[in-house]
């Protein structure tokens, strides 16, 4: 069976728990798209460790973790988080790569430093990981194919091409010194032999795995709101990260299939610029981000404090519909415990009327929150796992937004550990 796990909102739902605690019933775990420009937070016996491009798969004996063709490579990034997880303890882990991915270029880190810095205050919030530099190439096909450093023609064809392009920009539009060819043929040639061992057809593998019925789950990065065509356009990533992506950057038939988790917190978090309706600000917004997880909200990958707001029933329900979610799973209940009432936003307000339905962004910029104020529950309910074990109005809170959402929810997470989870 194939399971697909994503987020509901604006990324930083919780997606590396649940992963990292599904893990132990898959056979192989595959990440889908995205690279190293945001992390899944995971704590287990090993520790904490915030994954930004393996797999959430890793800490789990056993299972294959598998970097799919539509996942942004970036080889040193990849190399340095490995070294840094078997360093912390953690057993090997099994790892492929797909030979079809396309390699993450220091020019494309470069690229996207300097526009943020040339935007100013009208900059997109990139996390300078070169993501939207890389996708650019990737589809305008002057990228390059892991596969392709094997192949020192081709290399320094496709190189010495690029560069051209890249190199123009750098000196006349940024004032830098130009990239040299030479020095970025050797780099490359010798971190294509660093991830060799790792290297393979995966699409073929995943195709056995399907007929064989395996168990896979398929691992997006952020959510349905950072979706270039559904999401709050231009403040968004430049890859998919929709469940109707999975199987064209994992590789498995659409038909394969069965199962998909859209991930979302108890509140909202947000990391990034755009319009996010139910923002909190001042004491009210530090007291949740203080409290929030395991170490508060803060990025992990950029460290930056996370925006938070109240649950936007609007927002969720539109992304679990975008997801085509089978059930949902809601994260941080715990985290709400501190509030004699929790406020809930039902709808919006835009221009007047009340709005059901998640609008396009310029109209999203100008609605403010429509709220309902729920009773809390007062009381810690870390660990708890059993759902008829909660405090009544805990258990209140979770129906009322599964009705909200109209989809299931299935899980709930009341602390950062794999096996603090409710099962429903």
């Amino acid at each position: 069976m194939v399971r697909t796990i994503v987020g509901a909102n604006w990324g930083d739902e919780g997606k590396g728990k649940i992963t990292d605690m599904l893990a132990g019933d898959s056979d192989i775990v595959v990440r889908f798209q995205g690279g190293a420009n945001a992390g899944h937070t995971i704590i287990n016996d090993y520790g904490r460790f915030a994954l930004h491009l393996l797999p959430s798969g890793v800490c789990t004996p056993g299972v294959v973790n598998i970097l799919g063709p539509g996942v942004a490579l970036d080889i040193e990034a990849f190399l340095t988080e490995l070294q840094s997880l078997e360093e912390s303890g953690v057993p090997a882990p099994k790892i492929l790569v797909s030979e079809r991915a396309q390699v993450m270029m220091p020019y494309h880190v470069q690229l996207d430093c300097l526009e943020e810095e040339r935007l100013g205050k009208n900059s997109f919030g990139s996390t300078k990981s070169g993501i939207a530099p890389f996708y650019g190439d990737k589809y305008q096909k002057i990228g390059l194919q892991l596969c392709q450093l094997y192949d020192a023609k081709i290399l320094r064809e496709k190189l010495l091409h690029a560069l051209d392009i890249k190199n123009a920009l750098i000196t006349n539009l940024y004032h830098k010194e130009p990239i040299d060819a030479e020095a970025l043929i050797a780099k490359m040639t010798e971190l294509a032999e660093r991830i060799r061992p790792y290297v393979a057809d995966t699409d073929a593998y995943l195709m056995e795995a399907v007929r064989s019925g395996k168990n896979i789950l398929l691992e997006g990065q952020l959510g349905t709101l950072r979706d270039p065509d559904h999401g709050i356009y231009p403040m968004v990533t430049s890859s998919s990260p929709l469940a109707g992506y999975a199987p064209v950057g994992a590789g498995v038939p659409v038909w394969s299939i069965k199962e998909i988790i859209a991930v979302t917190k108890a509140y909202s978090s947000c990391v990034g610029a755009g319009p996010f309706t139910t923002e909190l600000f001042g004491d009210e917004a530090e007291e949740l981000r203080r409290r929030g997880g395991d170490h508060g909200e803060y990025g992990a990958k950029t460290g930056r404090p996370r925006r938070v707001g109240w649950f936007d029933c609007v927002a969720t329900r539109y992304g679990c519909e975008m997801q085509g979610a089978t059930e949902a799973a809601l994260t941080n209940l715990d985290v709400l415990s501190y509030l004699d009432e929790i406020p809930v936003c039902v709808a919006y307000e835009l221009d007047g009327q009340r709005v059901d339905r998640f609008p396009v962004t310029p109209k999203l910029e100008r609605c403010t929150p429509v709220y309902e104020k729920l009773p809390g529950w007062r009381t810690d309910i870390r660990g708890i796992t059993s759902f008829e074990a909660l405090p009544e109005n805990a258990r209140r809170y979770v129906e009322f937004l599964e009705r909200q959402i109209a989809c299931p929810i299935r899980m709930v997470s009341n602390g950062p550990r794999r096996e603090e989870i409710i099962r429903r």
